[in-house]
């Protein structure tokens, strides 16, 4: 008796409704995101974990009246929402195929930067000891995030997109204070009057090393770091930055960028 081959069954191709892409952080009313885009957004999974509500780090209480601090400003962040079949998704460069049929470089889509750049900036010894005043992300598209210096992300990139595409309002737990949340553009209307804000790309004529460049700074000045939390291209900031540095003779990630900052800081600030 002859054997049949068996039949291959054809590969399944994903179905994107390309009017269905709801991009609710692109849209920008007066520098505030619709509400009703923010507070609707639905899960990504059905399983996932509620995160309406999250736990601080504990750390050191900033005291603004006697000490200076630092300020991060992570720009371009790549944080964009859209609707792929029936679920919301961050758009990451996995999503090959639906960007390329918008006509969109995959390789523009990195929002694990932002993850791993904000996780750097709270991780570290310098917001541990209360010296991190703030920290700011602002959007590729625009929008601008405020974060607490004593929020808890989560460690995971996957919980982190369902955090963003829960809620973009995150409170403390057991209280009001808004931990993550949107403000209104222009992120210089939060910045302190006596403050050094300072940017960094590695295409700055200006090489310096960071240790010497912030021991120099007077100790009753804060700084305004400005990093690009991109894959490629470099920020543009001539309109509020009083200076543009390097920091190292090679291209450097997000991530190695800021443990620099901060290992210079916390040097300066004699925090071990």
């Amino acid at each position: 008796m002859a054997r049949t081959k068996p039949r291959k069954r054809k590969r399944r191709e994903e179905k994107y409704d390309t009017e269905d892409i709801e991009q609710f952080m692109v849209e920008e009313i007066d520098g505030v995101m619709g509400k009703e885009e923010i507070e609707n957004a639905p899960d990504e999974e059905k399983e996932t974990e509620n995160v309406d509500e999250l736990a601080g780090i504990p750390i050191q209480p900033y005291d603004h009246k006697a000490q200076t601090g630092a300020i991060f400003i992570l720009e371009k962040a790549s944080l964009e929402v859209a609707k792929l079949g029936k679920f919301y998704q961050l758009l990451n460069s996995d999503h090959d195929k639906f960007l390329r049929s918008n006509n969109k470089n995959p390789a523009d889509y990195r929002p694990d930067i932002a993850h791993q750049a904000i996780l750097a900036i709270l991780d570290s010894p310098l917001n541990k000891a209360g010296r991190l005043r703030a920290l700011y992300v602002k959007t590729e598209n625009g929008v601008l995030f405020e974060i607490k210096p004593y929020v808890r992300i989560p460690r995971t990139y996957k919980r982190f997109s369902a955090l963003l595409l829960q809620k973009l309002s995150i409170t403390a737990v057991g209280e009001s204070e808004k931990l993550l949340h949107v403000i209104k553009n222009p992120v210089t209307q939060y910045l302190p009057l006596n403050s050094r804000k300072i940017g960094f790309s590695y295409s700055s004529e200006k090489l310096v090393d960071i240790r010497d460049y912030v021991a120099a700074v007077s100790d009753d000045v804060n700084f305004v770091f400005v990093v690009g939390a991109m894959a490629h291209g470099k920020i543009d900031i001539k309109d509020y930055a009083d200076d543009f540095i390097s920091i190292s003779g090679y291209p450097m990630s997000a991530v190695g960028c800021i443990s620099r900052i901060c290992c210079g800081l916390e040097h300066k600030w004699k925090i071990l």
